[in-house]
C-alpha cells in the first residue's frame, strides 16, 4: 500500500473518532490502566513502538514483531492500594500470521460495608455505620488477537475481548474490539500508525448506559541514532528512538505524548516521556534490561501534587 493511500486511511479513521460525541463519564475505566512498563516509561507514546506480545494492549499490529513466541506479565501499583495485573502470549505461524491471548484484572481488595441507617453519633462519638461485613468489587478483561504483515511495509492487527465489571450491587459485561495498523514509510526509519481501542456498545448499570472509554491514537516514530537507516547517524552500539502520539479519548480533551528510548547494545534501556494536557499525569521515566530473550522493565509516572506516584513492572520472554 502506498503512503498516500495509508494517509487517506488515517484521515478517514480520525474523522470517525473526532466526530463522536464527547462525554464526561465513560464506563469500565479500568481499561485505561495499562501495565506495560516500557510503554509508560515513554508516557504512552507507543502506537508505532509497540512490539512483542504486550502490543495487544496498545496496537495489535505490533504483534508481527514476534518472530516465534513471546509472553509477558505486568503489574501496576495504582492509587488507594489498588493493583492491576496483566498477561499476554503470542505465537507466529509462518505465512499465516501472529495469534495472541491476553488478559487484565484489577485487585481492589476488601471494602468495609457501611449503612446510612447506621450513621450518627452515640454518646458524642461518631459512628460510621459499619456492619462488620466486607465486599470486593472486581474488573477483568480477556481477549484474543490476530496480526499479519500484508507486505514489507504495511501491518494490521485486531483484538476481540470480553470485559466485565462487578460492582457488587450490579455487574455488567460486554464484547469489545480493538484495531491497529502501522506503515513503514521507507524514508529513513520513520514509522506511522494508528490504533482504535475499546470500540463497542454502551454499558448499562441500573437504568442508565455509559459509553466505553474509546480512544484513537495516531503516532509516528523513528530511530534517531542506530538501527537500519537512522534519521541522524550511527554511533557504535547506541540507539535512540523518538516517538510522538496524538491521543483522542472519548472522555477527555486531545492529548499529545512524546517519548524517548535509549539503548546500549540492545541490552540496557533508559526511557522517558511527557504527556501534555494529561490533567494530573505528566512526566514518566524508567529503565529496562534484556538478555538472552528475557526482559525486565520498570516505569515511574508522576501524577502531580494530589495523587500518588504510580510504579509499573513488566517481565517478558521472547523466542526467535
Amino acid at each position: 500500500m502506498r503512503i498516500k493511500q495509508f494517509l487517506i486511511l488515517l484521515l478517514l479513521s480520525s474523522g470517525v473518532i473526532l466526530g463522536f460525541e464527547k462525554t464526561g463519564t465513560t464506563s469500565f475505566q479500568f481499561l485505561k490502566v495499562m501495565t506495560t512498563a516500557r510503554a509508560y516509561a515513554m508516557a504512552g507514546a507507543y502506537t508505532t513502538v509497540a512490539s512483542k506480545s504486550d502490543a495487544v494492549f496498545w496496537n495489535p499490529a505490533g504483534l508481527t514483531t514476534v518472530e516465534t513466541f513471546s509472553a509477558s506479565a505486568g503489574y501496576t501499583d495504582w492509587f488507594m492500594d489498588v493493583a492491576h495485573y496483566s498477561f499476554s502470549a503470542a505465537y507466529t505461524y509462518s505465512n499465516v500470521g501472529t495469534f495472541a491471548v491476553f488478559g487484565m484484572f484489577s485487585d481492589i481488595g476488601s471494602i468495609e460495608e457501611t449503612t446510612v441507617s447506621g450513621l450518627g453519633f452515640v454518646n458524642g462519638k461518631y459512628v460510621p455505620g459499619l456492619t462488620g461485613r466486607t465486599f470486593s468489587p472486581s474488573s477483568m478483561v480477556f481477549g484474543i488477537s490476530y496480526a499479519r504483515d500484508l507486505n514489507d511495509r504495511f501491518t494490521f492487527g485486531i483484538n476481540l475481548k470480553y470485559a466485565r465489571e462487578d460492582l457488587v450491587y450490579q455487574s455488567a459485561g460486554v464484547l469489545i474490539f480493538d484495531g491497529g495498523l502501522t506503515y513503514k514509510t521507507g524514508f529513513k526509519s520513520i514509522v506511522i500508525g494508528a490504533a482504535l481501542n475499546n470500540f463497542g456498545p454502551e454499558v448499562k448499570f441500573v437504568d442508565r448506559g455509559y459509553p466505553l472509554p474509546q480512544t484513537l491514537s495516531l503516532g509516528i516514530s523513528s530511530k534517531l541514532i542506530g538501527g537500519d537507516d537512522p534519521l541522524l547517524t550511527n554511533i557504535g552500539s547506541n540507539s535512540l528512538i523518538l516517538a510522538y502520539d496524538m491521543l483522542q479519548p472519548r472522555d477527555f480533551g486531545q492529548q499529545h505524548v512524546v517519548g524517548m528510548e535509549y539503548s546500549f547494545e540492545e541490552m540496557f534501556f533508559l526511557r522517558s516521556g511527557y504527556k501534555f494536557n494529561g490533567d494530573q499525569e505528566g512526566l514518566s521515566f524508567g529503565a529496562g534490561i534484556e538478555f538472552k530473550g528475557y526482559s525486565v522493565d520498570y516505569a515511574y509516572s508522576d501524577f502531580g501534587e494530589y495523587l500518588d506516584t504510580v510504579h509499573r513492572i513488566s517481565i517478558g520472554i521472547n523466542v526467535n
